[in-house]
């Protein structure tokens, strides 16, 4: 695997590696599982959330991860000293698995955020016909990665919409995916996709603004009754859907979604403050 890591440290099983050694990076080995955790003002965003998947993802991979929630913590509060940054995307990353001896790295990565004028103006999707063999598990997949980026890529998109064989939109390729019918929000069952942190802070924004989603699966053939979308992550929060293919959507200016985004930033903010 080539080394993701960025700015001056990366954390290999506890010890402190300058970023140009390669090593850690050289022995690890499938089955993988991660997440991607977002700090902000030096403050790992819903750290406990990310932490539970993680531990998921392996239990859907009959392993566990050996180390401990407080271990991980400190060693995401001392990645982010020893590197002066308060602001960027943690990688957790656990190799190894079934090995007898886990490979556990803390690093940051490259980190990209939309500007404003991307929640302004919306963004172009693509659909793109794939099935995640164990959606629930946040595995690396690196053919998978490399080929929708490539589609991506081809059509100037933003993201790609997973679409399974009967015709469903699951999820996005890195994303999980909100679409609004009128005054109804859906989104896909959780068992049919990732369940994304911001996803379940998303659905508990939407119960406490009285906003009803329904976890129902939409089709392909569903796109032209639709109203508003918009994908949801680590890195963009509520970024709205200005088309899926050749349809057109005006989700920047859909109120339901406007509410949502209000209300998820919000959230955010409530969380930072309360561990400032």
């Amino acid at each position: 695997m080539k080394n993701e890591a960025f700015l001056d440290y990366y954390i290999d099983n506890g010890k402190e590696c300058k970023t140009e050694n390669q090593e850690a990076f050289l022995k690890i080995s499938p089955p993988i599982v991660y997440e991607v955790i977002r700090v902000i003002d030096g403050v790992p965003l819903f750290l406990e959330e990310h932490l539970e998947r993680m531990r998921k993802s392996a239990t859907l991979l009959d392993v566990l991860i050996e180390k401990s929630d407080e271990a991980i913590k400190n060693e995401i509060n001392r990645l982010i000293k020893i590197n002066h940054c308060n602001n960027m995307n943690v990688k957790l990353l656990c190799s190894n698995l079934k090995e007898g001896k886990q490979d556990f790295l803390v690093y940051f990565i490259k980190s990209n955020y939309p500007e404003k004028e991307i929640y302004e103006k919306g963004i172009h999707t693509i659909l793109y016909d794939c099935e995640r063999k164990n959606p629930n598990a946040k595995v690396i997949n690196t053919s998978f990665r490399e080929h929708v980026n490539e589609q991506i890529k081809k059509y100037d998109a933003f993201e790609a919409l997973l679409v399974n064989k009967e015709g469903i939109i699951t999820e996005g390729s890195r994303s999980n995916m909100f679409f609004v019918k009128d005054q109804e929000v859906f989104t896909a069952p959780p068992k049919d996709v990732l369940l994304g942190v911001t996803r379940n802070r998303i659905m508990k924004v939407c119960k406490d603004l009285n906003i009803a989603v329904k976890e129902e699966a939409i089709r392909v053939g569903d796109i032209k009754n639709l109203t508003g979308a918009f994908m949801s992550g680590t890195s963009v929060n509520v970024l709205p859907v200005r088309s899926i293919d050749d349809r057109a959507l005006d989700s920047v200016h859909n109120q339901i979604i406007l509410k949502i985004s209000k209300g998820y930033i919000q959230e955010m903010e409530n969380y930072i403050n309360a561990r400032a």
